[in-house]
């Protein structure tokens, strides 16, 4: 499949450290800045203190959520670095994952929903109509691919993961996150949740007759405690970092939080802090703070191992809410509507100091923002160029390099535009195509064979279709995206009858446009 052979990557993968570029690469090893991408799982948007969303005129706006959820310590890093209004990620948690770790699209990748957690099998497909999904990658991500904890291992990282992984079900190699390049992995499986976030459970569903197939491994030591998952999560990842600085090796810790994702349990730390909530909210808001908590812990372990000024933080989530709505957003985690795809991303150095040499080579304003548009697939090439980690020249990529974006210097401008391909009739939206670049968005379902054009900066609910008084738009856009899913190797619907698979109706958009056209 297009993007997926074996490369030469041994001999391929010799890494060099850049020399000739502005900014954001680092010519020495000692040089070389740490990295913590703290990755939240399931959160939306608004679901913290922090205003991501604009109007129409670019101002805030604050959303009913924001006046919710305590989140200081998002609010903080913010203040220290970059944040981010227009990052998006694919609805569903192993599509982001999986591009994330590649620098490939889903569609390319094949990896188009979640995988389950211990065997190769699909994931609930069913039948919509005449229609049912293809034969996608049910094995999650193929270790032949180059992915960027291996490049970083190989630059010399030591690379460090906790927390959910997701990669592909634990009877692949992809269960295991150490096949794909992470020297460390703590608490990582196959699986896209945890049994229990309660330490008295065993981090097990199997309390409530849930079975052992989401058990998060490697915590036995907190079995039988008072310890929120979380929370146990951050000291592993703490000890983790702290054994790689007295190695004296530069590190990428991936802190990938199994919060905000179900059950929807309560974090008994912070419970107190919501007396007006009880139920499903009260629990999701103690996951969001509990997680905020997280990212204070690490941030102020950095500070104690002399280590924050060297350290770059990134902070992002996998997909939308499955939490209360985002409004104004439509939709939520697996839908087609923005619900699903927008999502909060700050940039910063742990602790700031315009003064640093390893921050003058990535010099990420305080206080600011940025409209760029952000996606899995270009966080790859970001954070090998700024390791100084020369990619192989045949290795296939999605993404971008973000790093004008993350300094706010002049440099190449990522592109408006992003694919989210789900042809699957399953969570909470079945079969749809979307293609948002700038403000308006296409949106094709399958089934029904429809077309849908929204304004995403005058529209953000997502309630107006355009496609009539904007055909020429919707037009360019539609023929835009079926080359862009064609030349990617993407894999279609299947109709059940005939087994061949079912494009975008393409041709009948085209003769409607005809005729409404003036």
């Amino acid at each position: 499949m297009p993007g997926n052979r074996t490369m030469n990557f041994r001999a391929a993968l010799l890494v060099g450290f850049v020399l000739s570029m502005p900014f954001g690469a680092f010519a020495e090893p000692g040089q070389r800045p740490n990295i913590l991408f703290f990755l939240v799982d399931d959160m939306g948007v608004t679901d913290t203190s922090v205003r991501f969303l604009r109007n129409a005129e670019g101002r805030p706006i604050e959303a009913p959520l924001n006046a919710r959820y305590r989140t200081p310590n998002m609010e903080r890093l913010a203040a220290n670095g970059r944040l981010f209004t227009n990052a998006r990620a694919y609805p569903i948690c192993s599509p982001t994952r999986a591009s994330m770790m590649t620098g490939q699209a889903a569609e390319r990748l094949r990896i188009t929903t979640w995988t389950h957690p211990k065997r190769s099998i699909d994931t609930g497909e069913v039948h919509t109509g005449d229609l049912r999904g293809p034969d996608w990658r049910v094995t999650g991500l193929d270790p032949a691919v180059p992915t960027l904890p291996r490049l970083l291992r190989e630059a010399g990282y030591r690379t460090l993961h906790t927390g959910k992984a997701h990669f592909g079900p634990d009877d692949t190699p992809a269960g295991d996150p150490t096949n794909l390049g992470f020297d460390v992995n703590i608490a990582g499986y196959g699986g896209g949740g945890p049994g229990s976030y309660w330490g008295e459970k065993g981090f097990s569903a199997a309390w409530r007759n849930g079975g052992h197939d989401w058990d998060v491994p490697h915590l036995e030591k907190y079995h039988g405690t008072n310890t929120f998952l979380t929370e146990a999560l951050t000291l592993e990842m703490n000890r983790a970092i702290a054994a790689a600085v007295a190695a004296g090796r530069p590190f990428f810790a991936h802190m990938s939080h199994y919060a905000v994702h179900a059950p929807f349990e309560t974090d008994a730390r912070f419970a107190g802090n919501y007396p007006d909530l009880e139920g499903m909210p009260l629990a999701f808001a103690t996951l969001i703070e509990g997680m905020d908590q997280s990212l204070g812990d690490l941030i102020a372990h950095l500070e104690h191992l002399g280590v924050a000024e060297t350290t770059l933080v990134i902070f992002y989530s996998d997909n939308g809410s499955d939490g209360p709505p985002n409004l104004p957003l439509r939709g939520k985690k697996g839908t087609r509507f923005e619900g699903g795809a927008r999502v909060p991303m700050i940039v910063a150095w742990a602790k700031p100091d315009p003064n640093h040499p390893v921050q003058q080579a990535l010099p990420i304003p305080s206080g600011s923002e940025s409209d760029t548009f952000v996606v899995p697939a270009d966080f790859l090439p970001t954070l090998a160029a700024i390791a100084g980690v020369v990619l192989p020249d045949d290795l296939v990529l999605d993404g971008h390099d973000l790093r004008a974006a993350f300094t706010g210097r002049p440099g190449a401008a990522r592109p408006s535009e992003f694919l989210v391909h789900f042809p699957h009739g399953r969570h909470n939206n079945t079969l749809y195509t979307t293609w948002t670049d700038a403000d308006w968005k296409l949106i094709y379902q399958y089934a029904p064979r429809e077309w849908q054009l929204v304004n995403l900066r005058t529209d953000p609910a997502e309630q107006h279709n355009r496609i009539e008084d904007r055909s020429d738009i919707a037009l360019a856009m539609a023929r835009r995206m079926l080359q862009r899913l064609e030349a990617r190797g993407a894999l279609f619907p299947v109709d059940s009858t005939t087994g061949l698979p079912v494009k975008p109706d393409l041709a009948c958009f085209e003769a409607k446009a005809a005729a409404i056209a003036p």
